[in-house]
This record gives C-alpha cells, structure tokens and sequence, in this order.
C-alpha cells in the first residue's frame, strides 16, 4: 500500500511542476488583478460545485479572515454558502441560475468572480460567468482538463491540464493559496 501512496503523492507533485511550468505567468497576472481589484474597494466572489464549492469558500474564508498576516478583513464571498437560496432559486428557476442569479444581485465592475469547475463544463458556473461579463465585473476561472466550454468565456482562464480530479482540485487549492499569499503580503506587508 506504501508503494500506491508514494505513486499517488507522486502524481499529484507531477501535476504541480506542470502547472508551474504554464501556468506561472498567467497566476501573476490574476495576483495582480486581485490587488488591482482590493486598491479599488472591489468584492471577490467565488463560486463553484461540489468539491469546488468547498475550495470557494475556503479560499473566500482566506481573505476574509486571515491568510498568513493579521490584518483587516479583506472583501470576499463565496456563493455556495446560502443553502436558502440555492434551494429556492434551483427550485423556482433551475440549478443553472444559482450563480447568475446572486451575481447579478451583487456583483459591480470593480470586482472579479472566481470560478471553479474541473470539467471547464459546469452550466452554472458558465451563466454565472456571462452574468458577470455583462456587468463588467472580471472574471477569472480555475478549470481542468482542457478548459471545456468555459475556458473562452472568461477572462483569465487557469487550466489545470489533467482529466484526474482530484490533481485539479489540489492544485486549484494551491494556486489560490498562492494567491492568497501573495496579495496579502503585496497589501499589507512589503514583498521579500
């Protein structure tokens, strides 16, 4: 069984140095968005499925409450949290419209909508995506595989190049505590 552990960690880290190699650059520019969008009194908003909903709100707890630095909350939401809502407007509208719905109810042009799908295909996740885009807020998706059907309805798009879920779902955790990182440091402490 320690053999299949080993492989198994192995494989995870393998996922890791890849999306290090591609996705280094492209992490930069969304730190970079994130702080853009905190100077502007912006709002983070994170959605997502299943799993994801879980990372989206952990990654919203983050900033919220703390990441690394003691320091004053910083402005973020996760849209998975309001079982009221989501159970009512599935109801009443479809589960397609849970994120729409909210982000419509809230979202401005200075903030950015984070979210998370490891297919790139959840039908939510994208009408939450066009909602936001209509509004004019940024939108930045943490996806997998090879970004299916969202990938080009946003405007930074995080691929994660495995079809293994659990690889996407720890690395799209590790990149958002990057991110969380550095624009915690960058915001309240100077850069190393």
């Amino acid at each position: 069984m320690q053999n299949e552990i080993k492989a198994s960690l192995l494989e995870t880290a393998k996922t890791l140095e890849e999306t290090a190699d591609f996705l280094a650059a492209d992490i930069e520019k969304f730190i970079e968005m994130v702080i853009q969008c905190y100077k502007e009194d912006g709002v983070l908003y994170f959605f997502g499925n299943g799993g994801s909903a879980a990372d989206a709100q952990h990654l919203a707890a983050e900033f919220v409450c703390r990441f690394k630095i003691d320091r004053p909350p910083m402005k973020a939401i996760a849209l998975t949290t309001d079982t009221s809502f989501l159970t009512a407007c599935a109801n009443d509208y479809s589960y397609e419209e849970i994120f729409a719905r909210q982000l419509e109810a809230f979202v401005s042009s200075k903030d950015i909508c984070i979210g998370i799908s490891t297919s790139g295909n959840s039908l939510n996740v994208l009408r939450g995506f066009e909602v936001a885009r209509a509004k004019g807020a940024k939108t930045v998706a943490f996806l997998g595989g090879n970004g299916g059907k969202i990938k080009s309805a946003v405007d930074l798009a995080l691929v994660v190049s495995s079809s293994n879920t659990p690889n996407i779902q720890a690395t799209h955790i590790t990149i958002g505590h990057i991110m969380c990182d550095f624009v915690e440091r960058k915001l309240y402490r100077r850069l190393d």
